[in-house]
């Protein structure tokens, strides 16, 4: 039985079937995804989502969806599903029978005799989607209708009715090509079977996304049908329909889908599930290779990058993905400091307090899981590194600067500056101005990381200025974090107050390999961590005995924001704790710790399919909530698993 698959007693109830989607990936930021029975859901989903280099590297819907149709008989049976107000129209669900997710999303339909697979496979390093239909049982002539949808627009916004968009399509060979609006590239649709295409174009009105809705956005949208091929199938017979931003040859298509499907990996376990997982957060894009942060609305950014990447890297060539992606990386540093986001479209680059610090910690991930040496490592980013660490020492950045007692002040108060990265119109939605725990228990840990690499180096300049500064950093961090009436640290403090909220982030001082913090303390931080903080799903961003906590991220957007970081779970602090009880407890830790890493198992099948949702609600059950893939989740649950198994 395949791992991920779903059974027609599960599909036919809408409730199950909607709350569950896939994903394919191109390997260059573009997907293909909707639910399990292809009724959108959400503004992002679509058969084709693809970046246009000419709108500044954007992913634009292309190809919203696809209506199947079987003819028999004087009969049609339609496969597709769409939400309108009240009602869902076609109910195509119905005809499904099963669903598997193994190298290719199959879907089976069946209608009276005639027994037909789907078998979608996106193109990677292509703007181009495969569909292969198979038609596997028929008692007669059968004719399959397709209808393509089309949107042409931004992921962000909608595609509503218009006098301005192009209806006529031209001909090309195995079928043809449609360009809504000038600025736009064509979309090549094709055949590997010759096939009619006719009809009357007209705009499919008011389908209905009801994540949008529950999101408090725009959720009703107008897409262009400009006509419909036609063709014959025979029993046994497969033909394979293509969706591209570039003309593909029709003859090809059947063979480049049996290629390409025999050359993906198989997700037959919890384990390859999210090795495939990572290698989908890993895309070439203008030139470069990134990590995009999470499927589907996320981008590249460099805090992401750097905390998912060891992780990630993990799932294939370890070093070759670590080198690739950190150099590109570099092009994003602008004396000492690392833009937020990575994109060569940035024109006025934003910086965040703890971001280039990570960067420290990615290092000391790369010495650990390649064969780079601390000399080979200064050599090559030794100049970044000591630009970072001025950087904050020069106090040129007046809002993030490190102050006489050695820690660094961070001053969010007109935006956020550190991963709780929510704001309004009105600033930081959790603002957090001051020392930030985290952000210092970081640029403790990455000093003393610099100089143990300068000392491998012999840099006795580097070794004189900064080595006395690892005791003055520890010194003031106790004093100004350490809650002595209740043994944990402050989340953030400043002149006026000291924050006595529970939050995970404070894990850092104990699972960083250089801690300000004695042993004694670091265990009592992780006690607090484990009793307030911890679910099934990672742990929570604020205890549930706060008054501001909330359990459900459910809402506006501004609603969700405020439980996401007052309450949602975020499961990438998992490979800290795990690496925290580690150092704390040793080897006796590790039954506990692959026992707690099993619970993610049943996410596989609950949200997107193979994949780790980027957050979960803090109250029972944990619903998962936001993007149906988020990169720094899977990358902490894949190195936690390299913990526990020691393969370092």
């Amino acid at each position: 039985m395949c791992y991920l698959s779903f059974k027609k007693d599960q599909l036919i109830n809408l409730e199950y079937s909607l709350a569950r989607e896939f994903l394919g990936t191109n390997r260059g930021g573009g997907y293909c995804s909707s639910t399990l029975v292809f009724c959108n859901t959400r503004k992002y989903h679509g058969l084709l989502v693809v970046p246009i280099e000419k709108f500044r590297g954007k992913n634009y819907v292309m190809l919203s969806s696809l209506d199947e149709t079987i003819l028999q008989h004087g009969r049609d049976f339609n496969f597709g599903v769409h939400k309108y107000e009240g009602t869902y129209e076609p109910r195509g669900h119905k005809y499904i029978v099963d669903i598997s997710y193994e190298k290719a999303f199959t879907v089976t339909y069946q209608v009276g005799g005639v027994l037909l697979k789907k078998e979608i496979l996106m193109m990677h390093n292509a703007p181009q989607v495969l569909i292969r239909y198979t038609l596997e049982d028929a008692h007669s002539a059968t004719l399959l209708r397709l209808n393509p949808l089309l949107a042409f627009r931004d992921i962000h916004s909608l595609s509503k009715q218009n006098p301005v968009a192009n209806t006529q399509v031209e001909v090309v060979d195995g079928g043809v090509r449609a360009k809504l609006y000038p600025e736009f590239p064509y979309l090549y649709m094709q055949l590997s079977k010759p096939a009619n295409f006719g009809g009357t174009a007209y705009w499919n009105n008011n389908i209905y996304y009801t994540k949008e809705k529950e999101r408090g956005y725009d959720f009703q949208e107008d897409l262009l049908s400009v006509g419909a091929f036609e063709v014959s199938l025979k029993k046994g017979e497969s033909i394979v329909f293509s969706a591209s931003l570039e003309e593909a040859n029709p003859k090809n298509l059947a063979k480049d889908f049996s290629k390409f499907l025999k050359e993906r990996a198989d997700r037959n376990s919890f384990e390859e599930c999210l090795q495939y997982t990572a290698s989908q957060f890993i895309i070439q894009k203008a030139g470069e290779t990134r990590i995009k942060a999470g499927y589907h609305w996320y981008d590249s950014t460099t805090r992401d990058t750097f905390i998912a990447l060891p992780g990630i890297a993990l799932s294939g060539s370890t070093a070759k993905i670590f080198d690739e992606v950190l150099q590109s990386a570099l092009k994003y540093c602008y004396n000492g400091r690392f833009a937020r986001d990575i994109s060569t479209h940035i024109v006025n680059p934003v910086f965040d307090a703890d971001t280039s610090l990570w960067f420290f910690w990615t290092l000391q991930q790369y010495e650990k899981e390649t064969t780079r040496t601390k000399k080979q490592i200064w050599k090559e980013y030794g100049e970044t590194l000591k630009a970072i660490l001025n950087a904050f020492k020069s106090c040129e950045h007046k809002t993030m600067r490190m102050d006489d007692n050695g820690l660094i002040w961070s001053d969010d108060l007109s935006r956020p500056l550190t991963w709780f990265n929510a704001e309004s119109n009105y600033g930081a939605i959790v603002p957090r101005n001051g020392y930030v725990v985290e952000v210092n228990a970081l640029w403790y840990n990455a000093i003393c990381y610099a100089l143990e690499l300068a000392k491998e180096a012999k840099d006795k300049t580097f070794l004189s200025e900064w080595g006395t500064m690892p005791e003055t950093i520890a010194e003031s961090f106790n004093q100004i974090f350490w809650i002595e009436s209740e043994k944990y640290l402050a989340d953030y403090a400043n002149h006026t107050h000291q924050n006595t909220e529970v939050r995970p982030n404070q894990l850092l001082a104990c699972a960083l390999d250089y801690s300000p913090l004695s042993e004694k303390r670091q265990r009592k931080v992780l006690a607090i961590i484990t009793q307030e903080l911890l679910t099934p799903k990672g742990l929570r961003s604020l205890s549930p005995e706060s008054p501001r906590y909330e359990g459900e991220s459910v809402g506006n957007v501004f609603v969700r924001d405020k439980a996401t970081f007052n309450g949602s779970v975020h499961p990438w602090f998992v490979g800290f704790y795990v690496e925290a009880n580690l150092k704390l407890f040793g080897d006796t830790y590790i039954p506990d710790g692959k026992a707690f890493l099993e619970n993610f198992e049943e996410e596989i099948n609950t949200h997107g399919v193979g994949l780790i949702s980027a957050i979960y609600d803090g109250n029972p059950p944990f619903h998962p909530r936001g993007c149906i893939s988020n990169a720094k989740n899977v990358a902490e649950i894949l190195r936690a698993q390299w913990l526990l198994t020691d393969k370092k």
